[in-house]
């Protein structure tokens, strides 16, 4: 088995899809009496690997019924097109809020560039293929579908996007979370206290409000286990998967609180990205003692701090 391919149990398996950095941005392949779906697919550069998971698990390219992204930003949906092309009996399942950029990528492709730049796409997400209209389906609250033997469940879950949905596995009692239930780096995993979790504010849809209510939909169905987007399983027990939501909300409220602050400040975006720092920081440290230096946790989630501020602008702007 390649080492990018991970199985977690009842037929989930995760595809760490290269992006970033390892251990940054995963797909998974849920795989149920020979009948297969992806969710999140992660860029265009992850299609060899995404093909290579079905190859490694002797699933040909007809096994797979169903690709669905948890929602259209393109570390979770930017491989789509090209991973639809390869497959020839899946079809697309995706919010109804994002299905016109599944087919038409154009809109979705310049406001990325608005946020990463011409470079960056170019070098992180390659080019973007459109989906055929006929082999796509918009997803709806509540919605069930059949994969082999088992049924999938898909509700909406505004807050990160509005074009968000997750998917409820009841064979693994496990949420395909997407974004929804925040970013957990296995960088920051402890022997005893095990993972950290923190939520994620990226342009331009953030609505705190929207979020904490998605949040508890997701734990209205007793989960025992969040497959997270970035990065893979976490949980493990009714009571591991609450204890992170309330982390969750607690960052979450804080960084509310911060951005409110900040609303007029002059100099919002610096001030906006030096708070945040500071707040993960200081959760990273009490979750993790001394293991981590402080110019470590910078680095690793220097990405996000810079896209959380994005989003919180954005958000205030709006509000």
């Amino acid at each position: 088995m390649p080492d990018y391919l991970q199985p977690l149990g009842h037929g989930v398996y995760a595809i760490d899809t290269g992006f970033q950095r390892p251990r940054f941005d995963a797909a998974f392949l849920i795989v149920d009496q020979g009948r297969a779906a992806f969710v999140d697919t992660g860029t265009r550069h992850a299609l060899p690997r995404l093909l290579g998971a079905l190859e490694a698990l002797d699933l040909p390219l007809d096994a797979v019924d169903w690709v669905i992204p948890t929602h259209v930003h393109l570390d979770h949906a930017g491989g789509v097109g090209p991973l639809m092309q390869a497959l020839p009996r899946a079809m697309l399942l995706v919010h109804p809020r994002g299905l016109r950029h599944m087919l038409d990528p154009a809109a979705l492709w310049s406001g990325a560039m608005a946020v990463y730049g011409e470079d960056e796409m170019r070098r992180s997400y390659g080019e973007l293929l459109g989906v055929a209209p006929e082999r796509a389906r918009a997803s709806s609250d509540e919605q069930q579908i059949r994969l082999g033997g088992r049924m999938l469940r898909l509700i909406d879950t505004p807050g990160h996007a509005r074009h968000h949905h997750c998917v409820w596995d009841e064979t693994s009692r496990g949420w395909f979370t997407g974004d929804t239930f925040g970013l957990s780096y296995r960088e920051f995993d402890h022997p005893e206290r095990g993972v950290w979790i923190l939520p994620t504010s990226t342009p331009v849809q953030f609505d705190p409000d929207a979020l904490r209510q998605s949040i508890q939909r997701l734990l209205d169905a007793r989960p025992q286990r969040m497959y997270l987007t970035h990065y893979s399983q976490i949980g493990g027990s009714e009571a591991a998967v609450r204890q992170l939501a309330d982390e969750l909300l607690l960052q979450l409220d804080a960084m509310v609180e911060i951005a409110e602050r900040l609303r007029q400040d002059p100099d919002r975006h610096a001030r906006l990205k030096q708070e945040l720092l500071a707040l993960y920081q200081e959760r990273a440290s009490r979750h993790l003692g001394s293991a981590m230096a402080a110019s470590t946790v910078a680095e690793l989630l220097a990405m996000d701090v810079e896209l959380n501020a994005q989003g919180l602008a954005v958000w205030l702007d709006k509000t």
